[in-house]
């Protein structure tokens, strides 16, 4: 990313830049600290549809790494993340960021989508990626 780890760090710790980059989130409301209220409308394949449940941010360690946990139930399945991300710096203003996760899938969802889950996880972290850096240079370069 062509951003401080800071800059990183706290846009991703603000829910409302979290609803934009994190694909098929609808709605982020904020339950607790580090703990969010969450609705996905999410398409795999010939399945899609709306998922509630709660997103959660753990195990923080500040602009270095966070652990983001979400539990998502729907008529059509359930979909349980862990995704744990790190931040490190390249330069003063250019970021890595790695994350390393597990989605468990139940229900219709699994039985039909499973076999398309891995595209359908590429494409999403391809978005998330997109997403995070068009908030960055928005951020960058604010209109006047």
């Amino acid at each position: 990313m062509n951003a401080s780890t800071s800059t990183v760090w706290l846009m991703l710790m603000d829910p409302d830049v979290l609803a934009k980059v994190v694909p098929g989130i609808s709605e982020l409301q904020k339950i607790a600290d580090n703990s969010f209220k969450s609705i996905l409308n999410i398409k795999i394949g010939p399945v899609s549809g709306s998922f509630a449940g709660n997103l959660q941010l753990e195990d923080m360690v500040e602009q270095k790494s966070f652990t983001l946990k979400a539990q998502q139930n729907s008529k059509i399945g359930n979909a349980n993340a862990v995704v744990k991300i790190n931040l490190a710096a390249i330069t003063n203003a250019e970021t890595e960021v790695k994350f390393d996760g597990d989605v468990k899938i139940s229900g219709m969802l699994a039985t039909m989508g499973q076999r398309l889950l891995g595209g359908v996880a590429n494409t999403l972290t391809k978005q998330f990626f997109e997403n995070l850096d068009k908030e960055i240079i928005a951020k960058e370069s604010p209109m006047v």
